[in-house]
């Protein structure tokens, strides 16, 4: 009778500190755990009355701000699941230039239902069986079903529109509750400035209109 051999494990074959997780239900788990934390750390920077964090990048340099794409690019997240999320917050900067930290909070708040979908118990009778709830793929399928049906009604609950994008008064009236959020108290002064600026900039079709050709420079 030949003598079992115990097997090494995935371990050995990893440099220290490395981790592992058995099963693809764990490692789903655990990242969405991960991107839920990583929500719960700048939930607190949200909105105008959100707080400012101090943030010490590997140059130690401070940084004192409520963005929270530069609080993330500062803090250099490795974790590949949170570093998607990281991803979608940067490219929400580059499209739209606000509302980064909203698409950090909708994503956590998505998978931390998306767990509870996983987790949830079926009951069959006449005998109760405890078994997992749905795949991430079926949860994912749902979403995506979501998505197109919030799509297809969110043009009917639009309140007001901007229809004059070369009239100072519409167009500051508009960007005023994005300037609130950075420079509360300030909001007036720098939303007439910025609304006539971009009255003076805008070409006749706004859609042509290339963020990039904005320079931004720091003045001490």
């Amino acid at each position: 009778m030949a003598q079992k051999v115990p097997r090494a494990g995935l371990s050995r074959f990893m440099k220290e500190g490395s981790q592992f997780f058995k099963g693809t239900d764990e490692a789903v788990i655990r990242n969405i755990e991960t991107v839920c934390e990583l929500a719960g750390q700048i939930r607190s920077a949200y909105g105008p009355n959100g707080m400012n964090k101090m943030v010490i990048n590997h140059i130690e340099k401070l940084f004192v701000t409520n963005d929270a794409a530069t609080i993330l690019r500062e803090l250099e997240i490795q974790h590949p699941a949170a570093k998607i999320v990281v991803l979608a917050s940067q490219m929400q900067e580059k499209q739209v230039g606000d509302n980064t930290n909203t698409v950090v909070i909708l994503a956590a708040a998505l998978l931390e239902h998306a767990a509870q979908l996983i987790y949830m118990v079926g009951i069959l009778m006449p005998f109760i069986l405890k078994s997992w709830g749905l795949t991430p793929q079926e949860v994912a399928s749902g979403y995506e079903l979501a998505c197109d049906k919030a799509l297809e009604l969110l043009p009917a609950l639009v309140v007001k529109e901007a229809t004059e994008l070369k009239d100072v008064d519409q167009v500051k009236r508009w960007i005023r509750s994005a300037i609130t959020s950075k420079q509360y108290d300030n909001e007036e002064v720098i939303a007439d400035l910025v609304s006539k600026a971009c009255v003076q900039t805008c070409p006749k079709n706004a859609a042509n209109f290339n963020v990039d050709n904005i320079r931004i420079c720091k003045v001490s």
